[in-house]
């Protein structure tokens, strides 16, 4: 869940910031404040992934709070909502990720969360994130998944680029040993592949994300964050993080890289 402060010495201003911020993001877990001294105390124990800032406020101001957040966590994106837009230059000096002005509307604050300086992590609660970007990695509880074979990892990547698709036993061999002609030892080579994977998913209690079918595999999509998946979902940061390689070590990937590049 996203952590989200707000601070303004105005308490209708404050009310109003709430909302938006609410009305944007439902979900987000929003503790609002009237003083500088009170958002500080909370971010020393809770570090906050965004801030919402008055800027002239009583006290301590939006500008030197602002600077304390981010010595107390780098990570912590500032965004000031404010009446007036002559602080704006100032206001990026403390690398801001936005400058909104007042009254701040919801779809301003959801504007701003799309463009922040620090992304924030998914907190989805999913234990597996899937990288395809780049070179293809599979990481459990934040830790690179381990495979005993090569080909295991490949069969893998195949049926995550596939989305869930079901894919036949002799499409998938097809793929990645193009330089083969079928034969009974493939077929065989392919059904330890199969065990394997389903060992090695099992041994780390997710086994869920592999389906079978009458001769047919597949992904359940729904059991793993995926960059890809958000991609093809235009989330933000995803996006931000293709750089034009896709599964890099697989030649049968190279078309979606290239329709990857063909959206943005």
């Amino acid at each position: 869940m996203m952590k989200i402060i707000a601070v303004d010495d105005e308490p209708f201003a404050l009310d109003d910031l709430r909302q938006a911020i609410k009305d944007a993001l439902p979900d987000c877990e929003l503790s609002c404040f009237g003083t500088a001294s009170e958002a500080l105390r909370y971010a020393a124990e809770t570090a906050p992934d965004i801030a919402f800032l008055d800027i002239s406020m009583s006290g301590m101001n939006g500008l030197a709070l602002a600077k304390r957040l981010k010595d107390l966590s780098g990570k912590t994106n500032i965004v000031f909502a404010t009446g007036f837009s002559e602080y704006a230059v100032d206001a990026f000096s403390v690398q801001a990720s936005d400058y909104l002005l007042k009254p701040v509307t919801r779809e301003a604050v959801a504007r701003a969360v799309e463009h922040l300086r620090e992304p924030v992590a998914e907190k989805s609660g999913q234990r597996v994130k899937v990288q395809t970007f780049g070179n293809f990695e599979v990481f459990v509880d934040g830790k690179p998944l381990t495979f005993s074979r090569i080909k295991t990892k490949e069969l893998l990547a195949y049926l995550i680029n596939r989305r869930g698709a079901y894919c036949n036993n002799d499409e998938i061999t097809a793929a990645i040993w193009e330089d083969k002609a079928d034969s009974q030892a493939l077929k065989s080579h392919f059904r330890h592949l199969v065990a394997d994977l389903t060992k090695t998913l099992t041994e780390k209690n997710i086994g869920s994300m592999l389906v079978k079918k009458h001769g047919h595999l597949a992904i359940d999509p729904g059991t793993f964050q995926c960059d890809l998946y958000d991609f093809y979902n235009g989330k933000a940061d995803a996006v931000n993080r293709y750089a034009g390689e896709y599964m890099a070590q697989y030649s049968w990937a190279e078309f979606i890289n290239g329709y990857l590049e063909d959206m943005l």
